[in-house]
């Protein structure tokens, strides 16, 4: 089966053609520059660029696979969580594509295309295993027992740890998107320079808290002169990091512990960062756990997970109807 994807929940238009969920034809990102003024999204700036965008990005998609709208065999679009203003573009879209053509539609939960990126990446990947789904809007750790069957057993409280990368970003100057630019400063920094709080350490529990740690660091800056925060900008990025990198890593090993899963996926665009996958892979090592996750074009949003998420839910000969909604705070469960 061959799935033409959609995603237009926040500030990527993208489109993909997938086949049969797990071989990527063509996965096209279009990330909206608009925003890096504002130092963050503004959702009708969002929307109106999907509306310019999405046609020829579908267009370039379907061209770099090589096909044309007669040979898709269904369509998938995200319906929430995100803008609802950018979500209804690319959900509108495929609904529309869907009826011309007769082929039938599935509208995407955005968390669960996240979870199904590593299915993607990795074919062999069985059915059962713990994923941490880390992104701008949020911080989750997913039971997975089977596609579709979720068990939530933490999540952010606050901030999504995203959310607290781009916001730290912006106070140290850095620009947005910013868990790109923390993570590369991060590297010639010492993560000691500076113990930032770790929230929440109680072993009891799961869920995760990052305002207080980006708090923590605007204190920081606004209580030292400017001339010395710059002088260590790499000291605070990778002090930083490694605060949001432990909390991340400690909740996710003890999640590990209590299920006995023997496989961690790793989603979402903080996926991306290199301190946390590293120290998620020794501690993975330590426990004797496989830890996967996808290439970074893979972890930010894209189409082809959505593609790919909607092409299990197709196969399965589940649709959705033509009169569903953009749900801007859909949960995953």
């Amino acid at each position: 089966m061959i799935i033409l994807g959609l995603e237009t929940s926040c500030d990527e238009t993208s489109a993909a053609v997938v086949v049969d969920g797990r071989r990527v034809l063509s996965n096209v990102i279009h990330s909206q520059l608009v925003h890096r003024r504002f130092g963050g999204v503004v959702p009708e700036l969002a929307g109106r660029e999907h509306i310019r965008r999405i046609v020829p990005i579908m267009n370039e998609a379907l061209g770099a696979a090589g096909k044309t709208l007669a040979d898709i065999d269904g369509f998938a679009a995200t319906f929430g969580p995100g803008l609802v203003g950018a979500l209804l573009v690319g959900l509108s879209f495929a609904k529309a594509l869907a009826y011309s053509t007769g082929r039938p539609f599935y509208a995407v939960n955005h968390l669960e295309g996240h979870i199904a990126a590593n299915l993607l990446a990795h074919e062999e990947l069985g059915e059962e295993f713990l994923t941490l789904l880390v992104s701008g809007g949020h911080t989750m750790l997913v039971g997975v027992n089977g596609f579709g069957n979720y068990t939530v057993m933490g999540r952010s409280l606050d901030d999504a740890s995203g959310e607290a990368f781009d916001k730290v970003a912006k106070i140290l100057g850095l620009g947005y998107p910013g868990g790109a630019a923390i993570d590369d400063l991060a590297k010639t920094g010492n993560p000691a320079y500076i113990r930032f709080p770790r929230a929440l350490p109680d072993p009891a529990r799961i869920d995760f808290s990052f305002s207080g740690l980006k708090t923590a660091v605007a204190l920081y800056v606004k209580n030292h002169p400017p001339e010395e925060i710059q002088h260590h900008l790499a000291d605070i990025a990778a002090s930083f990091q490694e605060a949001a990198v432990d909390a991340l890593c400690d909740k996710t090993v003890i999640a590990l512990r209590r299920t006995g899963l023997s496989v961690l996926a790793l989603s979402g665009g903080v996926a991306a960062n290199s301190r946390l996958r590293a120290k998620l892979q020794a501690a993975c090592d330590h426990l004797g756990v496989r830890l996967v996750y996808p290439p970074s074009e893979l972890c930010t949003d894209n189409a082809a997970m959505i593609a790919a998420a909607g092409a299990i839910h197709l196969l399965r000969g589940e649709q959705s109807p033509f009169d569903i909604n953009a749900i801007p705070y859909q949960k995953l469960i």
